[in-house]
């Protein structure tokens, strides 16, 4: 038996929000997903009964509800990808993903993975220990992708008792640092996991605090203004030709609409050609549509016959990506066997586009911590993060991640071992 009400075809009208928790160990994101779960029914009955049984063997005086994640983290602290720590649950207002990513700085990767799709970031702290380190590195990496929302979630407010003093002062410290970074959306909530005060309803232990509820502040937090809807984006992924005698003039171009509004009788360029049509039709696995917008996965149909493949991009006559070879940009470096160093030669993935492309020159190693800037710095190793400069065979077609997060992001991939080892963000293509 199932607890979730939503009809699947309510579910699918409904918007998503996808939002990744971070924090330090023991703050509290294991039991802060578990309760958001459990108040919003989204448990099968066999899972609650399971941890309730769990918690009481292991002598617990409440039902642990961390429990529901701690043996995903474990799997994922022995080695097993991040995908695995995802979780989906849905109101009556909204379709949610979380991304459970660590706190250990060691897994720094993670969280990069993590946050890069997100749509809000749930940064925890503990109410006795207030801002540490890692918090503040979080906040930081959270504005390096460019995650539009930002909630800092004061947790174990009943142990300061509710002390609106404590939460204040954190706050406080955590909006100044804020201030230092691009962090366009932020909100302050106290909470108690643990106890669930002002996850999904208001607390009764904090009356001072007139703000909302968690789950009422994920469920409308407006997201759908994050969405570029100017500049028109549209990689092609596959060209459809169908093999029928039925049909025997059908050319589409296949893809996921990155940014802005496609609709038929838009004139619309073809790179990196140049050549210029009009849009004849969209069609959609449901049938011919007004309008293409992201994320939507369409075909989309022209009135001329052009020569376009996969990795070309549609786009405005007047309102193109840069058509570029070389690329400036911050990566994460994401290979525990082999730094990257100046000179080294990788497969870029940018969009629908592969190209080969070489490190020359690595202006910095950026601490994420301090934000401090080494220039001296020769490589980076798993983890780091610093900004350089790739020279590559074919022009990318891109924009400024900080205008594009799909446009502006790529991968590194190493082309003996096929790993992805770099996750990159375009600060500047030429």
């Amino acid at each position: 038996m199932s607890a979730p009400t939503v009809a699947a075809s309510e579910q699918r009208a409904m918007d998503l929000l996808r939002f990744a928790t971070a924090g330090s160990v023991d703050d509290g994101k294991s039991t802060l997903i578990g309760r958001l779960l459990y108040d919003t029914k989204s448990l099968f009955t066999d899972q609650l009964a399971a941890v309730e049984a769990v918690s009481a063997a292991r002598g617990d005086e409440y039902t642990n509800l961390a429990l529901l994640t701690d043996g995903l983290r474990a799997e994922r602290e022995q080695g097993i990808t991040i995908d695995v720590a995802y979780r989906y649950f849905a109101t009556p207002r909204r379709k949610f993903i979380i991304a459970d990513t660590p706190g250990h700085i060691q897994y720094t990767r993670n969280m990069v993975t993590g946050a890069s799709t997100a749509d809000l970031a749930l940064i925890l702290v503990d109410a006795r220990k207030g801002l540490v380190e890692q918090s503040r590195r979080h906040a930081f990496l959270c504005s390096l992708l460019r995650v539009p929302h930002l909630v800092l979630c004061v947790n174990k407010m009943d142990l300061v008792d509710w002390s609106q003093e404590v939460f204040e002062q954190i706050a406080d410290e955590f909006t100044a640092f804020a201030a230092k970074l691009e962090a366009p959306d932020l909100s302050v909530i106290p909470i108690s996991a643990l106890k669930g005060d002002n996850i999904a309803s208001r607390s009764e232990n904090m009356p001072w605090y007139e703000g909302p509820s968690l789950l009422h502040h994920l469920e409308r937090v407006h997201i759908a203004s994050d969405r570029n809807l100017v500049d028109v984006r549209f990689p092609v992924q596959y060209v459809i030709r169908p093999q029928s005698t039925t049909v025997t003039d059908y050319r589409g171009y296949a893809g996921q609409v990155a940014s802005g509004v496609l609709k038929p009788g838009d004139e619309v360029m073809v790179l990196p050609s140049g050549l210029t049509s009009r849009i004849a039709a969209i069609d959609t696995a449901d049938g011919p549509v007004a309008e293409a917008f992201p994320p939507m996965s369409v075909t989309v149909r022209l009135e001329d016959e052009i020569d376009i493949s996969r990795g070309d991009l549609i786009c405005r006559p007047n309102n193109a990506p840069a058509v570029a070879q070389d690329i400036e940009a911050m990566v994460c470096w994401l290979d525990e066997s082999r730094p990257l160093r100046v000179g080294g030669k990788y497969s870029l993935k940018h969009t629908t586009r592969s190209v080969r492309a070489v490190v020359r020159d690595l202006h910095y190693r950026l601490d994420v911590n301090s934000l401090h800037r080494d220039e001296e710095a020769g490589e980076l190793k798993l983890n780091e993060i610093g900004r350089l400069k790739l020279r590559t065979t074919a022009p990318l077609l891109a924009d400024e991640y900080r205008r594009n997060r799909t446009t502006g992001g790529f991968i590194l991939i190493d082309e003996s071992s096929n790993r992805t080892v770099a996750a990159g963000m375009i600060v500047e293509a030429s």
